[in-house]
């Protein structure tokens, strides 16, 4: 939801509880693996040191692909791309895991589903942590969130259902939301930071970014999005065809 890229750390919602569940329930060992969205670095090099066979990265913007690449050590085997999601550059049945963390809760989310289909392997895994609606109605400065942050929200209690229309049986899930309170306190810090640093000129080039960050964030922390917004993980298997 908020896009901001401090240096050598994750700063995604769920932080680092997605990753080390996914280690907790999936041998990694030798895998091919994909991971969809910015602000993925670490968590490309835990999966390499976890013994994959190798990490591709997709970023969907320049400033993304520049940050990424110049975060991961040279002799770790991560290969970082600027690609649309619903539509990469991959051949079919190329990964044995695709991993996104708050990176494809979006509008066209079902085109991304489709071509993530594409690209795993029969049977292979879908590791997704989903930026959920904890009620079904919602109020409007809950909505602008969404809106602003191009997210469509699946219900929290009905991701597996998702998922399972859409060929994939469930391995395991696990309700996150706990772990956004931190993550927008970060953000709140880390703006301050980031704001430290600009010049007059990049404060009035960013002033939207960052006034949509702060907006955000106290909603979040101040102003009771909590009882709203959640954070859902999910481990998928993709149904062999005809199964």
């Amino acid at each position: 939801m908020v896009n901001m890229k401090p240096e050598q750390s994750i700063f995604l919602p769920g932080g680092f509880k997605q990753f080390r569940l996914l280690k907790s329930k999936v041998q990694l060992n030798e895998k091919v693996v994909l991971i969809i969205g910015p602000q993925s670095e670490k968590i490309g090099e835990k999966i390499i040191d976890a013994g994959a066979k190798s990490v591709d990265i997709i970023v969907s913007d320049y400033d993304s692909l520049i940050s990424s690449r110049l975060n991961i050590p040279k002799e770790k085997n991560i290969s970082v791309r600027m690609m649309d999601y619903d539509n990469t550059d991959f051949a079919d049945d190329t990964f044995d895991l695709v991993y996104a963390q708050a990176s494809i809760s979006l509008k066209n989310r079902n085109k991304i589903i489709k071509e993530i289909k594409r690209i795993l392997k029969p049977e292979a895994l879908l590791c997704v942590g989903e930026i959920t609606a904890l009620r079904e109605t919602y109020p409007q400065f809950v909505k602008d969130i969404f809106e602003s942050s191009g997210i469509l929200p699946l219900h929290h209690n009905k991701c597996a259902e998702y998922y399972e229309s859409k060929n994939f049986s469930l391995d395991y899930e696990e309700d996150l939301s706990s772990s956004l309170r931190s993550y927008y306190e970060n953000t709140v810090n880390q703006l301050k930071s980031v704001i430290e640093t600009l010049s007059d000129k990049e404060k009035s080039y960013y002033k939207k970014l960052l006034n949509r960050i702060s907006h955000e964030s106290n909603a979040y922390l101040k102003l009771g999005a909590d009882k709203y917004i959640g954070f859902k993980l999910l481990i998928l298997k993709l149904r062999a065809v005809g199964s």
